[in-house]
């Protein structure tokens, strides 16, 4: 059997490359997985994978002069959506933006203070302004696609194979109504809630217009050269059981079934983009997740991840999800032994990935939630080192 090879200088498990899902990819390991096949390691990529715990991630946000002149701008989204990779070798890219851009395209006006997380100029709680509301024109998310297209450009190597795969994404339709609700980050979720048991009505209407608007969105970052796309259902975990089910989980499903499976290139060529879902907090519902039409479920540090392979990893050769996590990130504080250490319990818990030529129970390894801005930068080192070390013994 050919084999490609890694950046790690590694055999990539190649069986079904002839795929042109895989066949533009030097490290096709992380898209392989997605798509429940056998890989010679465990791929790995981390939430917030460019952000300040990288000094020159640091220094591009001060050349940019704001988090939002970093995000808004097509070269320096690139240059810090490529920092991590020059530094370590992880399995795929994520597009450096924000979760909040759909509703800032909506017109309410996103603001970041330095040392502060995002403000909304206007507080979506009453009639008046639900009314106003509706799917933005993506023509004002252009800068997010534009970054999109220049980031595949630029994870192009000389051979004309993409580095890694590159992951699109947005905020779940939930958690981005949470912030246009509240007008910033909240402790109690008191304002959403508020709305949410007083006027469902209201609830609903924003959760349509904005399950819509990310769909429209992920599918123009598909059609700009994202190679999977991820929904962050960052508050989800929130709800209380029966509210997760009707206000969270049923739009993101609506998201889902208006999401791209395939994109066709401009050169006839039709690739399959796997979708990924993520709700923090929401290990007591991953049953019902499991329904998701979507290829992979994202997992917090809160579960077990040979249980959730039992629950939802499905069989060889039949339907099943992909489990993405679930390291906690604050492991990343301790020193590398234990690092380690903790690595291995996560590639143990789950197990043995699937290793035959069809398809089967497989992992992504991830953090259960964003990279700390204070983790230090060798930490993240022994990480990957770890992950794929180890991951690669488990498979021998």
């Amino acid at each position: 059997m050919n084999a490609l090879h890694t950046p790690t200088g590694a055999p990539a498990t190649t069986a079904l490359t002839q795929d042109p899902t895989f066949a533009n990819l030097q490290n096709p390991t992380f898209l392989q997985a997605c798509l429940r096949q056998a890989t010679d390691h465990t791929p790995m990529w981390l939430m917030r994978q460019a952000g300040r715990y990288l000094p020159e991630y640091v220094a591009t946000r001060a050349k940019a002069g704001s988090f939002m002149g970093l995000a808004t701008n097509r070269d320096y989204a690139t240059e810090v959506t490529l920092q991590p990779l020059e530094r370590y070798p992880l399995d795929a890219a994520i597009l450096f933006s924000d979760i909040l851009t759909v509703p800032d395209a909506m017109g309410l006006g996103l603001s970041f203070a330095q040392g502060e997380g995002p403000r909304f100029a206007t507080a979506v709680r009453d009639e008046a302004t639900v009314a106003k509301l509706a799917v933005p024109d993506m023509a004002k998310l252009q800068y997010v696609f534009d970054a999109v297209s220049s980031i595949r450009k630029a994870l192009t190597q000389a051979d004309g194979k993409g580095r890694v795969p590159l992951i699109g994404f947005s905020g779940s339709p939930w958690t981005l109504a949470c912030y246009m609700v509240e007008g910033a980050g909240s402790d109690d979720y008191r304002q959403v809630k508020t709305m949410l048991y007083s006027r469902p009505d209201l609830m609903h209407r924003i959760l349509s217009i904005n399950a819509d608007s990310v769909a429209a969105y992920l599918n123009a970052q598909i059609d700009a050269g994202a190679q999977a796309v991820m929904i962050f259902d960052s508050w989800g975990g929130v709800l209380a059981d029966g509210a997760f089910q009707e206000f969270s989980m049923a739009y993101t499903a609506r998201v889902l079934a208006q999401l791209k499976t395939t994109h066709t290139d401009g050169k006839g060529v039709t690739v399959r983009i796997p979708r990924i879902v993520f709700t923090k907090g929401g290990g007591m519902w991953l049953q019902e997740m499991g329904t998701l039409d979507c290829e992979v479920l994202g997992l917090d540090w809160t579960v077990n991840l040979g249980k959730a392979r039992a629950l939802v990893g499905g069989q060889e050769n039949g339907p099943g999800k992909v489990l993405q996590g679930n390291i906690d990130p604050n492991v990343l504080f301790a020193p590398p032994a234990q690092i380690a250490n903790q690595v291995k319990h996560v590639l143990d818990s789950f197990g043995k990935p699937y290793q035959g030529t069809g398809t089967g129970p497989t992992h992504i390894f991830n953090l259960g939630h964003g990279i700390s801005q204070y983790t230090p930068p060798d930490h993240v080192a022994a990480l990957v080192e770890a992950v794929h070390s180890h991951s690669r013994a488990i498979r021998a």
